[in-house]
C-alpha cells in the first residue's frame, strides 16, 4: 500500500510514476475522499473544542455554586453529535484505505520505461547453450519417453494443468528441493521454515490485492482460506502486526511449499507440459531487512536463486522487468530465465523483487530504529520486504530433462545433483 502522505503531497507526480506502469490513478476519487475527510475532520475538531471549552465553563459555574444546567444539556445534546461525526470520519478512513489497496506499488526509479515484455532489459546472460548432435525434445517427450512423466493419468484424476511423475524423474524433483534448500541454509545463510499451505484473506491480502487477484486463487469453500500460490503469502505474514527491534534484522528465510493458481486469464498458455500448472513446488526466500539495505538485499536474493542455476550448469539470463511489466506489489523486479532447448527460448524461472515497505505497510510490519539524543527508543518505520523463488522446482526439472538428454533417450544427472540421487549418474527409462 502506498503512503498516503504522499498522494496527499504530490498527487500528480504519484499519478505520472504511476502511469509509467499504465495504471491511470483515479486522482478525482482521490481528491473527493480527501475534501471528505478534511470536512468532517475539521467539524470533529470544532466540535471537540467547543465541547471542551463549555466543560470548562461548567467546571467554573460549579466552583462559584452557580447553574450550569442549561450548559450541560449542551454539552450532552453534542455528545450524540459528536458520535455521529466519529462514525462518518471512520468511514471515510476505511473507504480511503480501500482505495489505497488497489493502488499498485510505486516503481523505482532505476526500473527501465516500457509497456510488454517487449521492453525489459537484458542484465547479465551466464552459460552457453548445449549444442546438441542429434534432435532436440522437449520435456514432455523426453519424459514421456522416459515413462515417468503422465499427464493422462493426472488429466483423469484432476483435470488440465497438473502431472504425474514417476521413478527417477519423481526422486529428481525432490531431490532439486533438497538441493535448494541445502545450498540456500548452508551458504546463504537463511532459516529454513515450514509453513501452512492456506492463508487468510486478511494475509493474501497483506502481500497483494485480493480484491483484484482473488480469482487467481484456490478458495476453500465456505472457509476464509486461501490456497498459497507461493510461499510468500504465510512466510512474509511472519512479521504481520509486529514491531521487529533493529537488532532482530535482517530476517532471512527460505521455505518449500507447493503452491496453487488457478492460472486465470491464461487460457491457451502453456498448455503442453509443466510450465504453467495448477499445482507445482518452489523453493522460495524471503529478506525482512531496513530500508537502506533493501536495494542491496535485493541484489544479493537475485544472486543466491542464480546459484542454483550455476551450480547445477544450466544457461540463463536475468532481466529487469520495465515499468509496465512488473507486478502488482512491486517496485523492481528481476525475472532470471533459464534456457530451454525443447523451445529455443529463455523461459521464467524466478522472479526476484523489492516490494520496499508496499507490503509492510497492508501488513503494518514495522521495526524500532537506533535511538536518537532525546529518544534513546527510536522511532517505528516500515520494513522492506523482498522475495524470489530459489528456484520453482518442477520448472528446474523441465530445464534439466530438456538441456541434460541424451541421443539414448536418457538424462543425465547433473553433478551437483547425484548425491542427492543416491550418486545416479543418468535416468534411464523404465
Amino acid at each position: 500500500m502506498l503512503d498516503i502522505q504522499l498522494l496527499r503531497s504530490d498527487l500528480a507526480g504519484v499519478a505520472q510514476r504511476l502511469a509509467a506502469r499504465g495504471f491511470t490513478l483515479p486522482a478525482a476519487e482521490f481528491e473527493a475522499l480527501e475534501a471528505e475527510r478534511k470536512k468532517v475532520q475539521t467539524d470533529t475538531q470544532d466540535l471537540q473544542a467547543r465541547r471542551n471549552s463549555m466543560s470548562k465553563q461548567i467546571g467554573q459555574l460549579k466552583a462559584k455554586r452557580e447553574d450550569a444546567s442549561a450548559l450541560m444539556a449542551e454539552v450532552n445534546a453534542q455528545a450524540e453529535q459528536l458520535k455521529s461525526l466519529e462514525q462518518q470520519l471512520d468511514s471515510v478512513q476505511k473507504r480511503l484505505t480501500d482505495f489505497l489497496m488497489v493502488i499498485p506499488n510505486l516503481p523505482l526509479s532505476s526500473v527501465p520505461a516500457g509497456k510488454s515484455a517487449d521492453d525489459n532489459v537484458e542484465v547479465r546472460r551466464v552459460g552457453e547453450p548445449r549444442q546438441f548432435d542429434f534432435p532436440v525434445k522437449d520435456h514432455v517427450d523426453v519424459g514421456e519417453g522416459l515413462g515417468q512423466l503422465d499427464f493422462d493419468t493426472a488429466g483423469k484424476i484432476a483435470g488440465a494443468r497438473f502431472s504425474v511423475l514417476k521413478a527417477g524423474v519423481a526422486r529428481m524433483h525432490r531431490a532439486l528441493a533438497q538441493f535448494m534448500l541445502d545450498v540456500h541454509t548452508q551458504e546463504h545463510g537463511y532459516t529454513e521454515v515450514y509453513a501452512p499451505y492456506l492463508v487468510s484473506g486478511e494475509c493474501a491480502n497483506g502481500v497483494s490485492s485480493l480484491a483484484k487477484f482473488k480469482d487467481d486463487l484456490f478458495k476453500i469453500e465456505g472457509r476464509d482460506l486461501y490456497l498459497i500460490p507461493t510461499a510468500e503469502y504465510p512466510v512474509t505474514n511472519f512479521v504481520k502486526n509486529q514491531i521487529l527491534t533493529l537488532s532482530e534484522l535482517p530476517l532471512k528465510f527460505v521455505c518449500h511449499t507447493p503452491c496453487f493458481r488457478s492460472e486465470a486469464g491464461s487460457y491457451g498458455k502453456d498448455t503442453r507440459g509443466m510450465i504453467r500448472q495448477h499445482q507445482f513446488d518452489k523453493v522460495e526466500l524471503v529478506q525482512i531487512v531496513t530500508p537502506e539495505n533493501s536495494t542491496a538485499a535485493h541484489e544479493e536474493l537475485t544472486a543466491h536463486a542464480e546459484t542454483i542455476l550455476k551450480k547445477l550448469e544450466l544457461p540463463f539470463r536475468t532481466i529487469t522487468l520495465c515499468s509496465g511489466d512488473m507486478g502488482f506489489s512491486s517496485a523492481k523486479t528481476y525475472d532470471i530465465e533459464v534456457w530451454l532447448p525443447g523451445q529455443t527460448a529463455y523461459r521464467e524461472i524466478s522472479s526476484c523483487s523489492n516490494f520496499e515497505a508496499f507490503q509492510a505497510r497492508r501488513m503494518q510490519a514495522r521495526f524500532r530504529s537506533a535511538g536518537t539524543t532525546g529518544n534513546a527508543q527510536g522511532k517505528t518505520e516500515f520494513v522492506h520486504t523482498i522475495n524470489g523463488s530459489g528456484l520453482a522446482v518442477g520448472r528446474t526439472l523441465v530445464a534439466i530433462l530438456e538441456n541434460y538428454q541424451n541421443a539414448d533417450g536418457s538424462v543425465s544427472v547433473p553433478l551437483a545433483l547425484q548425491p542427492y540421487m543416491g550418486g545416479l549418474k543418468s535416468i534411464q527409462k523404465t
